[in-house]
This record gives C-alpha cells, sequence and structure tokens, in this order.
C-alpha cells in the first residue's frame, strides 16, 4: 500500500554506520532506522546472538516459560525503576499497554470512573487509534473517525494548564522526556519534577514514553534518569531489539496491580528470537563504558554542529538535543536540507518543528561524527 513517501533507494547490506545499495554506493547512517539500530549494521555480539537463537527456537507463544525473556525482564528490573515487565512488538504497542495498565490500576481500585490521560501537544505516541489520540498530530487523525474518547492533550511544559486539566475523571499522565518527533523538544528537568508531584498529589499514574529516549540515545539507559524523576510506568521499544521488533512495559508492582491473567496479552510478545536479541543489546550498552562514550560522542555532534550554525544562520535556526539525539531546526523546509544531505550518501531524519534529526547509531566515534559535519557544512554552502 502506497502509505509512504519513500526515498528513491534501497539497501542490501549494512557494516557498523555504514548502509550499501546493491552497487555498493555507502550511505553515513545518521537515522538509524529512525533510532532503531543502536548497535548499528551487523554487529558481531547481535548477530551472533541472533543466529544461534535461531538455530535452538523461534517462537513458543506466552503460554509457556521463555527463559530467554525471564532473563530480559530480570536485567530491565534491575536496570530501572520497574518491578515488572510487559513484552511486546512495537513501541505504540507498548504505548497501548500503559495506557491500559494505567486504567485499570484504576479500575482495580475502585474508581473505573478515572481513564483519562493528560498527554501533551508535539507528542507523538504511535499510529494505533489510541495513540493518535494521545497524540497532537490533526494530521495522523484526519480521516479515522471520530477522535478516542479518553485523552487530554495541554501546552508542553506548562504545568498550570496541566493541573487545569486534572478531573475526577483523570487517571495518570504520559510524557516523552525529549520529544522526539515533536523535533527534538527536550522537557526542562522542573516541568517532569511538577508533573511527578502533581501525578502523587492527585493519585494520578505518571507514565513517561521512551520509546525513541531509552537504551541509551541520551546517553543514560533511560532519559528520565537525567532529572532524576521516577515514573510509575514506561513504555520501550525501537533500540531495545537493535533492529529486532520487540516492545515494553515497565511499571512498578503497585502500579501493575490490575494486571492478572487474561488482562492483556500478546502472541508474539517477547517470543525467544526478540529476547535474544534485547539481551545482547544490553549485554554491550550495559558494559561499563559504553554509556560514557554516548555523552562524549554526543557533546562533540553538539560542539560540530553549533560551528556549523553560527557560519550558516540563514540555514540552521537552532541546535538541541541531548545524547546521540539532535534536531537541527532548520530556517529553509527541513525536507531541503534532509535530501540536499542525501545526495551527499548521509542519511537524516526529519521531524515536527521544521527539524532534522541526527539519530546516529551508538557506537559512532569521532571519524564518522567529522564525516557528518563535514557533510553537513557542504550542504549548508550549497544551500546558501
Amino acid at each position: 500500500m502506497p502509505s509512504y513517501g519513500r526515498t528513491d533507494v534501497a539497501f542490501v547490506r549494512g557494516d557498523g554506520v555504514y548502509l550499501y545499495t546493491q552497487d555498493d554506493k555507502q550511505y553515513l547512517d545518521f537515522g538509524a532506522g529512525i533510532a532503531v539500530t543502536a548497535l548499528g549494521h551487523s554487529h558481531p555480539h547481535l548477530v551472533a546472538a541472533l543466529r544461534e537463537q535461531t538455530g535452538r527456537l523461534w517462537h513458543t507463544s506466552n503460554l509457556y516459560h521463555i527463559p530467554q525473556q525471564q532473563r530480559l525482564a530480570d536485567r530491565l528490573v534491575s536496570n530501572s525503576f520497574a518491578d515488572t515487565v510487559f513484552f511486546c512488538n512495537s513501541g505504540a504497542e507498548a504505548v497501548e499497554a500503559s495506557i491500559k495498565l494505567i486504567r485499570k490500576y484504576h479500575s482495580t481500585k475502585g474508581h473505573s470512573e478515572r481513564y483519562r490521560l493528560i498527554s501533551f501537544e508535539g507528542s507523538f505516541h504511535g499510529r494505533t487509534l489510541a495513540t493518535i489520540a494521545a497524540g497532537a498530530n490533526e494530521a495522523h487523525r484526519a480521516g479515522f473517525g471520530p477522535k478516542i474518547d479518553g485523552f487530554d492533550s495541554v501546552a508542553f511544559g506548562d504545568i498550570k494548564a496541566t493541573l487545569a486539566a486534572v478531573t475526577d475523571e483523570t487517571a495518570g499522565i504520559m510524557v516523552e522526556p525529549v520529544q522526539g518527533e515533536g523535533g527534538i523538544r527536550i522537557a526542562d528537568p522542573v516541568f517532569l519534577s511538577e508533573l511527578r508531584a502533581l501525578a502523587t498529589e492527585n493519585n494520578l499514574l505518571l507514565m513517561f514514553d521512551e520509546v525513541q529516549t531509552g537504551v541509551g540515545r541520551t546517553g543514560r539507559l533511560w532519559a528520565h534518569e537525567w532529572p532524576n524523576i521516577v515514573p510509575d510506568v514506561m513504555s520501550s521499544a525501537k533500540a531495545l531489539g537493535g533492529g529486532f521488533p520487540v516492545g515494553a512495559c515497565l511499571a512498578t508492582n503497585e502500579a501493575a496491580v490490575g494486571i492478572v491473567p487474561g488482562t492483556h496479552g500478546s502472541t508474539f510478545g517477547g517470543n525467544p528470537l526478540a529476547a535474544a536479541c534485547a539481551n545482547a543489546v544490553l549485554d554491550v550498552v550495559l558494559e561499563p563504558s559504553f554509556l560514557k562514550r554516548v555523552v562524549e560522542t554526543g557533546n562533540l555532534i553538539e560542539r560540530e554542529i553549533t560551528k556549523i550554525a553560527a557560519d550558516y544562520p540563514s540555514i540552521i535556526q537552532e541546535i538541541r538535543g541531548i545524547g546521540m539525539m539532535w534536531g537541527i531546526r532548520c530556517v529553509i523546509p527541513n525536507m531541503d536540507l534532509v535530501k540536499k544531505a542525501f545526495e551527499k550518501n548521509l542519511l537524516t531524519v526529519p521531524a515536527g518543528e521544521n527539524v532534522v534529526r541526527f539519530l546516529p547509531p551508538l557506537i559512532t566515534r569521532e571519524e564518522h561524527v567529522q564525516e557528518a559535519v563535514e557533510i553537513l557544512e557542504s550542504c549548508c554552502k550549497e544551500l546558501v
């Protein structure tokens, strides 16, 4: 179906931070499959883990225990605020599970009237009917009938508007610590702290959508670790499988009190193949020096693209981001810069607010940053 406006290129193999076409044309991948291929392409440890599991067992369903899944859950719990994990196949599914969990919490507590969630303008939570209702993009909702009830959108960063949106029917608050699709908009730590206090005071569950920010993208395993704000529920996906589809809803035991057998499910979620890949990703990301290198490389990206922005104010309006998640807010149409970079074999990703995203694999080294920066500068020169 023609649901994608695809770029006219097809890649047949990948190696590290590079992708290659059939005729062996090389592209520097600073999109990482939209923040998915955290370990780059064909990472030896990830390939070995997948090959080993492929030769053993692919799928049994969640009717039975899955040792690889249990190990993954244990590791996620050990390295997060959470006590328990539900596995699915994507970010949208992880958000859906989070929404259901929040509603079920209040129903279990005897308050089924509390089902509404507060979300924020500029957010993106997925493409299902519920998640496009939670998001604030009318283009994503158009043509799909009445908006699913139960979501109240307010201005991102506005605690007064958030408080005003709380009613007797409010169940929780869902927020991205960094809005990815919205244009790399970083939530103010004070705002997140105020959300935590507001949720606690009003018996609401605070849910962080870390589908794009999680598993090291910002230089911490989870972006909410930077301001040290602890949620009740969190969605994860994208980088979790390093390219293999897997998602997860993480929660405290208290938040998940309503989840019992039959409440929710997934045929494929957390199957042996997906769990093996996610465990392999964690093997690498949880190495003591890995996230430190992500921060260092991210700082280098910031310094270099900030210099270019200063030299080309007619092209670049603003640089914003954290870790390996950077947004170049353009003066010109952002797609002009995306297309020009593509012509020079650099892959980037557009976003809201006229932003071009740099989302390189977390294994990106200094020489790759310099290569990307040289291409970016060349693009700006030509676009001027």
